[in-house]
């Protein structure tokens, strides 16, 4: 039976490699044929390409396209999401209620958010210095005349997340993926409250929710293992497709800086944690671990790469389900290194185009906000962008050049917020796997197999 899992989960790891590179290929392949057709005269024709395979059937103007690639991609993501307030409730409330002892909840609890901490500030760090020294280099005074001041995004307080941690009613909690703290709130207050109230008192609720959790395992096995590598395929290729190369010429030094630190944070510093916090082989873990990476890369949503994670996590890799139920889910939701260190370089770009001096105490304003906004970050595609103005607005960079230089951001950060999910939904991984290794609740010959 093992073995079978084994051999399926490596089936699915090449299944995955294959369509990444594919997908990219292909991508690359459609942007090339758009650069060529639309300096050619031929505009027309790559628009009826795209309104046939990449168009947006949602935008206006689009009542006619077919956006082949679109709804498919679409299609994925939504059976993902669909399941993903039931899995983070169920999940969370199990594994709390599960815990009789209170003294190892805590402990458990605080050596998840200790990890947790840790990771965002080692990323936050190596984010700072190397923002700055690009900045003083003035490396990031990009030419940006041209482009239409960014609109319709409003700063908001960072500290209002923890205004949202609490609902005002149990529908707003369940009715929204945008509402996944307060979902992981109420389950944490339902898993206490089963504690107290003791297992004999509270059989035929544990029996629904681990009932419900269990639908929910097999329809998303089935998903990820029957659609998943087709799906990585199509958003992929759909991604790189609609976006043209003058996006990325005004700001290559931005993109350039930021994709190298997302990289050696995700390769380096991650395995590195690994090594040194749970004494487990690195290169393991980045075998393992690809899968999740890859995944998140191609729907840059951590949310629908929560699935996943659980399960490369406790059948991969050896955590227990009680760790991987509480952690996962808790670290989409606030953990987001990825996200901080985006939003950290993004900040001083904005700084070095619009003619702000920065010094370094005004970098450790940047880092916290960009902590705090990264917590209040949902975990949907091109959300961090957004919030990104949330630190602006903090810092003051608000004038009209800084607003341009926003909305360069806002045009090309796609791309890199597909590596920015990447990273988080790895991050929560390493936190899940660390924690795991402190409690004994993570078998090692799995880790190893």
């Amino acid at each position: 039976m093992e073995n079978n899992k084994n051999n399926s989960g490596a089936a699915l790891a090449k299944k995955m490699a294959v369509s990444l590179v594919c997908g990219l290929v292909a991508g690359f392949a459609f942007m090339m044929l758009r650069e060529k057709l639309n300096a050619s005269g031929n505009s027309a024709l790559w628009k009826t390409i795209n309104d046939l395979l990449f168009q947006d059937i949602t935008a206006e103007g689009a009542e006619q396209a077919f956006g082949i690639f679109y709804i498919i991609g679409q299609l994925f993501i939504k059976a993902l999401q669909l399941v993903i307030i039931p899995m983070v409730f169920t999940s969370i409330s199990l594994a709390i209620g599960s815990i009789s002892d209170t003294r190892t909840m805590g402990r458990i609890a605080s050596k998840t958010l200790f990890w947790f901490l840790l990771s965002s500030f080692l990323a936050l760090l190596l984010a700072g210095v190397v923002g700055y020294t690009t900045f003083s280099m003035g490396l990031f005074n990009a030419h940006i005349e041209g482009l239409a001041e960014a609109s319709g995004s409003t700063g908001s307080n960072p500290l209002n997340v923890v205004l949202n941690i609490i609902p005002s009613n149990i529908i707003t909690a369940f009715g929204s993926n945008g509402a996944v703290l307060s979902s992981v709130f109420l389950a944490i207050a339902t898993g206490l409250s089963m504690n107290v109230l003791g297992e004999s008192r509270t059989a035929t609720m544990r029996r629904l929710m681990g009932e419900v959790n269990d639908v929910v395992v097999v329809f998303l096995n089935f998903v990820v293992t029957k659609f998943a590598p087709f799906a990585v395929f199509v958003l992929l290729t759909r991604t790189f497709a609609i976006y043209g190369v003058d996006y990325l010429k005004p700001a290559l030094v931005y993109v350039v800086t930021t994709v190298i630190l997302l990289f050696v944070f995700l390769l380096v510093g991650y395995p590195t944690i690994v090594a040194v916090g749970a004494k487990l082989n690195p290169f393991t873990f980045i075998k393992k671990i690809a899968n999740v990476a890859v995944f998140g890369f191609s729907t840059s949503s951590s949310a629908a790469t929560l699935p996943l994670s659980i399960k490369v996590c406790t059948e991969d890799m050896g955590v227990d389900d009680s760790i991987a139920s509480f952690v996962l889910p808790l670290g989409m939701t606030i953990n987001m290194d990825g996200t901080a260190i985006m939003q950290v370089i993004a900040t001083v770009f904005i700084a070095g185009c619009a003619g702000y001096d920065l010094t370094p105490m005004e970098l450790v304003v940047i880092a916290l906000l960009a902590l705090l906004a990264s917590v209040g970050t949902p975990a949907a595609p091109g959300a961090g962008a957004v919030i990104l103005f949330t630190i602006l607005s903090g810092v003051g960079f608000v004038n009209d050049k800084a607003l341009l230089a926003y909305s360069l951001i806002l045009a090309i950060n796609r791309p890199i917020e597909m590596l920015v999910t990447s990273l988080n939904v790895v991050g929560d991984a390493t936190s899940c796997i660390c924690v795991a290794k402190s409690e004994g609740m993570l078998d090692e010959e799995k880790y190893n197999a």
